[in-house]
């Protein structure tokens, strides 16, 4: 049930203070008070009010003049750099409009208030540690629900979560923060363009295992959230967006959701594969684990997990998203819940009988551990003679090319990926097995690859390098490691960022 936080703080009289006194006098007149959520004044026009179902411009009230508007600014004090202002200890904004001498001719006085029980509908999502990102339009309540979020993990979860506060509007004016973030702590941020330093800054000097951002929109910011999942802590963040098709042809932001290459497939990979030759894929692990899209006050769509559906949708085979709905008596509905997402409580079964490769232009030892990670049913074979096919790179299959005459040959279905990198291999062995991407399923993966690294790294007292990983899995082989008594570090860049297992001097 969704209900407001009362108290002194949220007193809607501290914002109509501000007003002049007949627009005041109206307002507080107004049966729909309640439904009140921005107030636009702007010079030479009548007040427009806006409410939750509907706007009216009061030409009754007359025009805004230039002392109206400067009398409002007194009272209000200074503006920040992102020309927005609030008022201390409350979570009304006011939004400047200035002219080009700088002078503020317009005002947007947007009503905050703190409500209890919108994070109902994906509470769940959002106590299972994943990372959430919030879509939707301006006004549609993004906001309020990060504001409830740190509450929730704050004090029902009893986390360290720590907000970081652009525009002081998820925790309000001042330096106390409003009651409505619970326990979490608030970091300000001094100007928009410092967002992402200040995420970082959060992890590195405060041991948070939550962050709270609102409106990621920046390369740097989308950077800092990959460094913070890579550190293992929880990110729960919003973004301009009606649905995950805008989130993945914005080319800032789709880096959230694992980012996307083009690639070139063989005659044999594309024929194997069924598509044409220059596809689209996903080049890494997405930033975030779910994509929530916020259609209402009481309807979500769910994309969990959305490297489900972003693969799907690149192969033009979208996947319609869960929908979460509260009804009138506060419980909570869930339609169109996806198939994998129940296939994927148990790993699809695979065969019984080995399937025997023949690695040609391969490294064995390396494909040797992907076998191991992934836990598949295969085995390398050092004849080709003995081999159920034969498994090469694009690169050494020409018109003319030995593999292929071998192949042919010996009569062993020959199948070609784009290069010997792991992502391509493992790509490969996912279609091949038909295996599904559940993050338990992952998670056992990069647990059976630290333990085989680290078997390796103390039998043969040298490094060994893990395949590239998102940073929550990198946080569980490090665990690992360090379990075992060794040095790990991360290497690399994103998306090819990799554990690094030493032996310990």
């Amino acid at each position: 049930m969704i209900k407001l936080i009362v108290g002194h703080v949220d007193d809607l009289t501290v914002l109509l203070n501000l007003m002049p006194d007949r627009l005041r006098s109206y307002l507080k007149e107004s049966d729909n008070l309640a439904q009140l959520v921005e107030i636009v004044l702007d010079l030479g026009y009548s007040p427009e009010v806006r409410f939750s179902t509907n706007s009216h411009r009061l030409l009754e009230l007359g025009e805004m003049t230039s002392h109206d508007i400067q009398e409002i600014v007194t009272r209000i004090g200074e503006f920040n750099l992102d020309n927005r202002a609030g008022i201390e200890r409350t979570l009304h904004r006011i939004s400047a409009i200035r002219n080009r001498s700088g002078i503020i001719i317009g005002l947007t006085c947007r009503v905050g208030r703190a409500l209890e029980g919108t994070v109902d509908i994906i509470q769940d999502i959002v106590e299972s540690g994943q990372n959430c990102l919030f879509l939707g339009p301006p006004g549609i309540g993004k906001t309020t629900l990060l504001r409830e979020v740190a509450r929730v993990l704050s004090t029902e979860s009893q986390k360290r979560v720590i907000v970081v506060d652009t525009s002081n509007e998820i925790a309000g004016d001042g330096d106390i923060p409003h009651p409505a973030i619970g326990f979490a702590r608030r970091m300000q941020v001094p100007s928009p363009d410092k967002q992402h330093a200040v995420m970082i800054e959060a992890v590195e000097n405060h041991t948070p295992e939550v962050i709270v951002v609102d409106e990621i929109g920046t390369e740097e910011e989308s950077r800092a959230s990959r460094t913070i999942a890579e550190r293992g802590v929880q990110l729960v963040a919003t973004a301009h967006g009606y649905n995950l098709e805008n989130l993945i042809k914005n080319p800032t932001l789709n880096d959230l959701i694992g980012g996307f290459q083009t690639v070139v497939l063989g005659d044999e990979e594309a024929k194997f594969r069924g598509t044409s030759k220059s596809v689209v894929e996903r080049k890494g692990l997405p930033t975030f684990d779910v994509i929530i899209v916020i259609e209402s006050r009481d309807v979500f769509r769910v994309y969990n997990p959305v490297m489900q559906y972003v693969d799907a949708f690149l192969r033009n085979d979208p996947l319609d998203p869960e929908i979460r709905k509260r009804k009138e008596d506060s419980s909570v509905s869930i339609e169109n819940k996806p198939e994998f997402k129940e296939l994927s409580e148990s790993r699809v079964s695979l065969p019984e009988k080995l399937t025997r490769i023949y690695p040609y232009a391969i490294n064995a030892e390396k494909l040797d551990s992907l076998i191991e990670s992934m836990d598949l049913p295969v085995q390398i074979a050092h004849e080709l003679s003995e081999a159920d096919m034969v498994l090469t790179i694009k690169a050494k299959v020409g018109p003319k090319s030995k593999v292929k005459k071998l192949a042919k040959t010996h009569q062993v279905p020959l199948h070609i990926i784009l290069s010997a990198d792991i992502e391509c291999l493992e790509k490969f062995f996912r279609s091949y097995f038909k295996l599904l991407e559940s993050n338990e399923d992952l998670e056992q993966e990069a647990i059976r690859e630290i333990d085989y690294a680290c078997r390796k790294v103390m039998k043969d007292a040298r490094y060994y390098e893990l395949n590239p990983r998102p940073g929550y899995l990198r946080s569980i082989q490090h665990k690992i490691a360090r379990e075992n008594g060794l040095n790990s570090m991360s290497v690399g860049e994103d998306p090819n960022r990799r554990l690094r297992v030493y032996p310990r001097i």
